[in-house]
Formats: C-alpha cells, structure tokens, sequence
C-alpha cells in the first residue's frame, strides 16, 4: 500500500465502451458520509490500495471485483499510466473497452466509525452508485487527479 517514498499505491480499471453519443466511462460515486451530497469531485474510476509486493495489474483487477463485485473484464487493456492525487496517492489506472450493466454491480463494503466519537460502527458501500457518462460529465465529477486518465483515453480513442 505505501512505497518507499511512503506514498499509498492504488491500481483500477477503467472501463469504457462506444454509444451514437460518443465514448462513455464507468465511474463510481464513493460511498460514505463524507460524499453522500458531493457530485463533483465525488466520483472514480473503480480502483483500490495495494502492497508494493503485489503487480498493479493484478491489484487492478482484484480491486475491481472487490469495489463491484464482478469480475473485471476481458479484453486488451490499454495502460493509462500513474497520477499523483491530491492527497499524495499514486494511482495507475488501465483502460477497457466493455460494456456492464451498472444494475448487476454488488459493491464491497468497508465500516467506519459514524458518526465521528459517537463509538458506533457503521457499514457503507465503497461505491455507492455506478453510471455510465459521458466523457466530458465524467470529467465534471472525477476526482481531479483522475482526469489526466479522461484526456490520455481520449488520445488512445482518437
């Protein structure tokens, strides 16, 4: 989860698929309190930590099973490369082109205490919604980190 330059590691999928209206991309809104009523800036492309010693690829698509509860796709993935969030977080994101229905997505779970020194422990969903949009709404709503992936998508597509 952390290199040595103690920065976490995350790894996801980015699915994406041709409509009449364009390339779409499937996102997730995170789940939880702090992003219950937040749009912008709330979504994702489906993506989780992992330990240096597991290939990102890998991560990748456990992390999607996990985050969805499906199996991640076949399919040639494309690599998106790595950006660096905000918050330091190295993610390493690759493209695939599938299409999901968002209506069969189980998402995993995680608990947190809620709310904050209340000493109760609730369970949310890690994603709690997952839509297909369009490319420039994805980038509307995207962690802003993560639409450096939009635009090299967008170059791969062309």
């Amino acid at each position: 989860m952390t290199t040595s330059s103690g920065a976490k590691r995350s790894a996801g999928l980015l699915l994406f698929r041709h409509t009449d209206d364009g390339v779409e991309v499937l996102l997730g809104h995170m789940g939880g309190p702090f992003f219950a009523r937040r749009d912008a800036g709330a979504w994702t492309v489906p993506k989780g930590e992992y330990d240096p010693e597991e290939p990102a690829w890998e991560a990748a698509r456990r992390e999607f099973q996990e985050e969805l509860g499906l199996p991640p796709p076949d399919g040639e993935a494309v690599s998106l490369g790595e950006v660096r969030q905000s918050g330091g977080k190295i993610v390493t994101v690759w493209a695939i082109e599938s299409d999901l229905d968002p209506a069969t997505v189980v998402p995993g779970t995680f608990r947190m205490e809620w709310p904050p020194r209340s000493g109760r422990t609730q369970e949310f969903p890690e994603l709690d919604r997952v839509e297909w949009l369009g490319v420039e709404r994805a980038r509307e709503v995207i962690v802003k980190a993560q639409a450096t992936f939009l635009d090299r998508l967008a170059e791969h597509s062309a």
